[in-house]
């Protein structure tokens, strides 16, 4: 798993956990619901910190509860 997907799967939790829907996310954030969506999938290849620490501040989360995942434990080397 790269740094986006696990990016991508995180946010896939905090929905779950949370039991927010992701445009709930997006709006508590202060974000549109496409800059969350394309984080998701493949548009996105590089979700800014901003981003995730906008998400995080909706979500009334740090971002090192963020990042506090096994998740970002075993990422595939990024440089090629």
């Amino acid at each position: 798993m790269n740094a986006k997907q696990a990016v991508a799967e995180r946010i896939l939790q905090i929905s779950k956990e949370r039991d927010l829907a992701i445009n709930a996310i997006a709006n508590n954030a202060g974000v549109s619901p496409s800059t969350i969506y394309s984080m998701l999938n493949e548009k996105s290849q590089n979700p800014g910190v901003v981003s995730i620490k906008k998400i995080c501040d909706g979500c009334d989360m740090s971002l090192r509860e963020f990042f506090d995942s096994e998740l970002f434990d075993d990422l595939e080397q990024e440089i090629k």
